[in-house]
């Protein structure tokens, strides 16, 4: 784990090359920007198996280990980005009903200089990053939510599949994002319906 200027760890391989192809392979169909829960579409099997393994005890103790936080009984929520919209990236440090937040890379080999998380000093200069690392397949991104956890990324605009899993602080909170998410998902596919927000998709 590095402390400074947050809490965080990186775990490059955090799921094989065979696992991320698969992953990939059943990832939901996504044509538009923003955050879903994984509710909102169908994915295959081997998605499925890879969301039952995230909210699992395994990864659970690995988070409070790396840490340094007690998890125990706190809630979980997962939502997905599939693509990247030039207003994304923009420095944040998270919500405060998060404890914890682990970033699940599921892409092909990143060689763009956009879209690369970087880890920041300070909510106000991306370019004052204290480490940065491309969203390759498989390579996770965990980190304690504090008041100055600030990350983000230069401007990409394409796919850029990331699987985000929260430690939440209760279940009223958790609960009340999960409502949240779930309007804003419906609004978006109506939206969609309408021409509105669908995103062309390479053939």
């Amino acid at each position: 784990m590095t402390t400074e200027p947050f809490p965080y760890f990186v775990t490059p391989h955090f799921l094989s090359r065979e696992d991320v192809d698969a992953a990939i392979r059943d990832f939901p169909k996504i044509d538009m920007g923003g955050l879903f829960l994984p509710e909102s579409f169908a994915y295959g099997s081997a998605f499925a198996r890879l969301l039952n393994e995230l909210e699992g005890p395994q990864v659970r103790r690995i988070v409070e280990e790396k840490l340094g936080v007690d998890l125990e009984g706190k809630p979980t929520m997962i939502t997905l980005r599939a693509n990247c919209q030039a207003k994304d990236g923009r420095i944040h440090a998270d919500a405060t009903f998060k404890l914890a937040t682990l970033l699940l890379y599921l892409n092909e080999d990143w060689a763009d200089m956009g879209g690369r998380l970087r880890a920041l000093r300070s909510g106000t200069d991306i370019e004052d990053y204290a480490a940065e690392v491309a969203p390759q397949g498989g390579l996770a991104f965990c980190f304690r939510v504090q008041p100055n956890s600030w990350h983000g990324h230069k401007p990409f605009i394409g796919p850029r599949r990331y699987v985000m899993l929260n430690y939440c602080n209760d279940q009223e909170s958790r609960d009340r994002e999960v409502a949240r998410h779930r309007w804003s998902n419906r609004v978006k596919k109506v939206e969609r319906l309408l021409g509105i927000g669908k995103i062309p998709q390479a053939a």
